[in-house]
């Protein structure tokens, strides 16, 4: 049996049972197909259920604020990806008649679908002959057939996929070759595979030179950006406080904070710094530096890491339009703030 099939084969009876698999629901399976592109199939499923659960359509989700999507997606990152949904779900009503595209051309048109989904999408609901290529793929097929050349780099991902077109075409159903790719690389030829029990063992290039260790080749890893924040919280003798909107195109783009200080270092006492006298200059707040506090955390992102401080600062004036600290969970705070809000409250 040619290796597309078996492994075709393989996929039917080996396949989990996920909720984005009960149909062939375009919708259902763009949401599910956005939400793992940066998050493991355990937690995405958590998160898949809930915003199913809340925007069951293109309608519902059309319908809604931005910031109940940003809600519902609080904890799984990468916000721009929420932000993306609404505006092409908002488009899908607008432009489409509500009716979800159906080929990949028209598909990868919509914010925030790049190749990957839109070969996925119009392959499982549409029956279309494109090959996808993530992560499992690259590294279930770059060991098959033994390449060497950097996964990270265009040209094994060209490479791969090409191989992929290839295999593709010799199959009737695109769809289960496509998830049955992913599936078997993420439960069989995984990054500590079990090569012994693997049915494509004696074929395979990588187990037969030994060389499953070193492939897939990765380029070598850029060093992480690292960033200061400080962020200012300010509570008068009502307990409220101040909550801005991050609005440049950076990382918790339209998720809310606290005013922010960045700096290139470690501060350890906000009030001598030129941009904080200016900023309580600017609102006509006076600190009480006797009741001065601050926690620091270590946040790390997939390619940043964050020294965040909190400076937590007590003022005797009221703060104009404040936000009382009972209404703090009202807003869209990344994770770290709001686990500092959490303790806050307490």
């Amino acid at each position: 049996m040619s290796f597309e099939n078996q492994l075709v084969k393989w996929y039917i009876n080996n396949k989990r049972d996920l909720p984005w698999r009960e149909n062939k629901d375009p919708y259902r399976v763009w949401i599910s197909e956005i939400i793992l592109q940066q998050t493991r199939v355990v937690q995405g499923t958590k998160y898949y259920n809930k915003f199913i659960k809340k925007f069951p359509n293109i309608q519902s989700l059309a319908s809604s604020k931005e910031s109940e999507v940003l809600n519902i997606w609080k904890g799984l990152g990468y916000y721009n990806r929420a932000i993306n949904l609404h505006k092409s779900s908002q488009y899908i009503i607008s432009n489409l008649d509500g009716k979800f595209p159906e080929t990949y051309y028209d598909i990868i048109k919509l914010k925030g679908v790049g190749d990957y989904t839109a070969s996925a999408i119009s392959s499982i609901c549409f029956n279309e002959f494109n090959p996808v290529v993530d992560g499992n793929v690259l590294r279930l097929l770059s060991r098959y057939y033994g390449l060497k050349t950097p996964i990270d780099s265009l040209k094994a991902q060209r490479k791969i996929k090409e191989i992929g077109q290839k295999l593709i075409n010799k199959t009737n159903n695109p769809g289960d070759f496509n998830q049955a790719m992913m599936e078997f690389g993420s439960l069989v030829c995984s990054p500590f595979p079990d090569c012994e029990s693997c049915a494509f063992s004696s074929k395979c290039i990588a187990f037969n030179k030994k060389e499953v260790e070193i492939i897939p080749v990765k380029s070598k890893k850029k060093k992480s950006k690292e960033r200061f924040f400080n962020y200012i919280v300010c509570i008068d003798n009502n307990y409220n406080t101040m909550v801005n909107k991050r609005l440049s195109k950076d990382i918790w783009y339209k998720l809310n904070e606290f005013p922010l200080i960045e700096s290139k270092r470690e501060i350890k006492n906000i009030t001598t710094l030129p941009e904080f006298k200016e900023f309580t200059k600017s609102k006509s707040i006076v600190i009480n530096e006797e009741k001065y506090k601050k926690e620091r955390i270590k946040h790390i992102l997939s390619h940043q890491i964050l020294y965040i401080t909190f400076h937590h600062l007590s003022i005797d004036q009221d703060i104009s339009q404040g936000v009382h600290l009972s209404k703090l969970n009202k807003y869209n705070f990344p994770v770290p703030i709001t686990n500092f809000i959490n303790k806050l409250l307490i």
